[in-house]
């Protein structure tokens, strides 16, 4: 990783081993970028269930509420004056039929303060389960949160290593590293894509044009600069479809697509485990944001290595 690294590029042996040296470290950063995408992904997650989780809870504490109310209003009719026990009814009744009718309307009232209490205790549960789902959710969520502060911690000090070793490299081992990682960019003018085969393809392939030239930020989700992923979550948002802003959890999407059958709008993905992904624009071509220093790009499908598999998001 190039925060272990002990030396600027310019001090190594020769101007190759710097030109390979920023190359690796650049993939690695990107692979680091992407975990710490995936894991924020994760984290959001865990807090909506642990909202989700206190909700339940409060609305399980809101009907106890209200039972302890029925449970209160039922205690009052059979311990005041007004109520009546089986002694009571046995020294009131006229006759035989009329014990029976009053005993029959005594087990009425104590089968329905049972069943109100069998409700009570199922809402008391309830109420328990979900708070403890709530807390353990939340717990979960918090260690989740501290392990992406340190790895952003982590991350800007590899970032900064980076760019040092970045800029001590010559302009011509600069645009050297850019072309091993990000693919030789293709002049606007020379843009070919093709049709997409639905209308949220082509939204998202329009949009993932229009942010050509827009810079590469680690972790940027848009609308001014990007990352791999932030780019084709930016560009599929726009068509109504919701991304995750992780290539990892992206590759998991969708229908899978062979090379051979390729139509823009496609998301391309690359090394493994997945760190990489593009968008397919047809006629050969891919746009994408690479790596620190290059921006939003259009590329040859062939330029770049490390493809892995493909994942049809739209048509």
């Amino acid at each position: 990783m190039p925060g272990t690294a002990v030396a600027v590029p310019g001090d190594a042996t020769t101007p190759e081993q710097a030109t390979q040296m920023v190359a690796e470290a650049s993939h690695q950063l990107e692979v680091v970028t992407e975990e710490l995408n995936t894991a924020k992904v994760v984290l959001e997650q865990q807090q909506a269930a642990a909202a989700a989780a206190e909700q339940a809870a409060a609305g399980a504490r809101e009907q106890l509420n209200a039972l302890d109310g029925q449970i209160r209003q039922l205690a009052r009719i059979a311990y005041t004056s007004d109520g009546l026990s089986q002694l009571d009814v046995m020294m009131t009744s006229d006759s035989a039929e009329d014990f029976l009718s009053q005993l029959g309307t005594l087990d009425v009232i104590a089968g329905h303060t049972n069943d109100v209490l069998a409700e009570v205790s199922v809402a008391a549960d309830a109420a328990n389960r979900a708070q403890e789902e709530a807390d353990a959710a939340a717990a979960v969520a918090q260690e989740s949160y501290d392990e992406i502060a340190a790895q952003q911690a982590d991350l800007e000090a590899q970032i900064a290593d980076y760019q040092a070793q970045f800029d001590a490299l010559t302009a011509a081992q600069q645009t050297e590293v850019n072309a091993a990682h990000a693919g030789d960019a293709i002049p606007v003018a020379a843009v070919a894509g093709g049709v997409a085969p639905s209308a949220a393809a082509q939204v998202a392939v329009d949009t993932a044009l229009a942010q050509v030239g827009d810079p590469y930020v680690w972790g940027a989700g848009g609308p001014d600069a990007f990352d791999c992923s932030g780019l084709t979550q930016y560009a599929y948002s726009a068509a109504g479809v919701s991304l995750p802003h992780s290539s990892r959890m992206q590759s998991q999407m969708g229908a899978s697509v062979p090379v051979g059958s390729l139509q823009p709008g496609d998301l391309l993905f690359y090394y493994s485990p997945t760190s990489h992904v593009a968008m397919y624009i047809g006629n050969g071509q891919m746009v994408h944001a690479s790596t620190s220093g290059t921006p939003v790009q259009v590329v040859s499908f062939d330029s770049m290595s490390g493809f892995t598999h493909a994942r049809r998001i739209a048509g």
